[in-house]
């Protein structure tokens, strides 16, 4: 199968190296040139789960691609979205699957004024990655992928990119309702991304703080309040026992919101704690936790000298 991985960041480099080492022609599209170069001269250096392997592989931007494809995985930043779809608008066909499986919410729409809904899946993926140079990264996880067709009724479309996940050892799984499974994504990277960046810590060594239990109540409690305006509902408690459990699993680790201030990178904030906050006023409820969280990151990007 004809794949391309559109951003190929530390995530994306994951998922398009295994795919490829199943035997699965694919192209890594992306602009930081650095990384561009190195991927072309050296081969793509990536570690998963401590395994080391270095591999060749296709990459270049999106405006010298000439391929088309049939399945194209965005891992772009959520700012970056319209940008890049603007840029592959050539490499899609009529019956290109679009796999969306970026942190944030509001996506779907996004993606709605290039494809159809159709060729939209809509998806999430608790595996996390860092870039330690250009063309070297490391990939971590053994998690669910999570997939649903934005128009329900194409689930063998669906189906089809579950089987190329599962047999590329990312653990594709149909689901019968992404938007929970995005909702609570977004909590994720609500309480985990958000503060690990402002507290500067690991996500083990934040879950360890004293406060941790009073912060995730307060920031969850907030995600599901707005949730449940749009149909879905999300259990406070359930959803910290979550939260918990997967953070034993991925401790050590630096979430991407870190990655992105240490690296001087603007955030996602406004697609997280920030749709929170914005939506939730709109519709007359109160979210102060997320609002105060998305005002200190953007405090903290301007300390930074990160322009937007």
């Amino acid at each position: 199968m004809k794949v391309a991985i559109a951003g190929s960041g530390a995530l994306g480099c994951g998922f398009g190296y295994l795919l490829q080492k199943n035997g699965n022609a694919v192209t890594l599209m992306d602009y930081w040139e650095d990384h561009i170069q190195s991927i072309r001269e050296n081969g793509l250096t990536i570690s998963i789960n401590g395994e080391v392997d270095n591999a060749k592989m296709t990459i270049g931007k999106p405006e010298e691609i000439e391929d088309k494809f049939d399945v194209i995985f965005v891992f772009t930043k959520s700012m970056g979205l319209r940008s890049m779809m603007e840029a592959i608008k050539h490499t899609i066909k009529e019956d290109t699957q679009i796999v969306c499986l970026l942190n944030g919410l509001g996506h779907a729409q996004t993606l709605s004024e290039y494809v159809s809904q159709k060729n939209i899946i809509m998806g999430t993926t608790v595996w996390t990655a860092g870039i330690d140079a250009p063309g070297v990264t490391h990939f971590m996880g053994q998690g669910p992928v999570e997939l649903q067709n934005a128009d329900p009724s194409q689930e063998e479309a669906a189906r089809k990119v579950e089987a190329l996940l599962s047999e590329a050892g990312l653990n594709g799984v149909y689901s019968e309702d992404v938007h929970f499974t995005i909702w609570r994504k977004a909590c994720v990277n609500g309480t985990m991304n958000a503060l690990c960046a402002l507290l500067d810590g690991t996500i083990k060594e934040v879950f360890e703080s004293s406060q941790i239990d009073f912060l995730l109540n307060h920031i969850v409690s907030e995600f599901a309040q707005l949730a449940r305006t749009e149909g879905v509902e999300l259990d406070v408690e359930e959803t910290i026992v979550y939260l918990k459990a997967l953070a034993l699993k991925v401790g050590s680790h630096y979430p991407s919101m870190h990655q992105d201030l240490a690296n001087r990178r603007l955030t996602e904030i406004d697609f997280l704690n920030g749709t929170v906050a914005r939506e939730s006023e709109a519709k007359g409820l109160e979210a102060p936790y997320c609002q105060m969280i998305t005002q200190l990151i953007h405090a903290k990007e301007d300390v930074l000298g990160i322009s937007k």
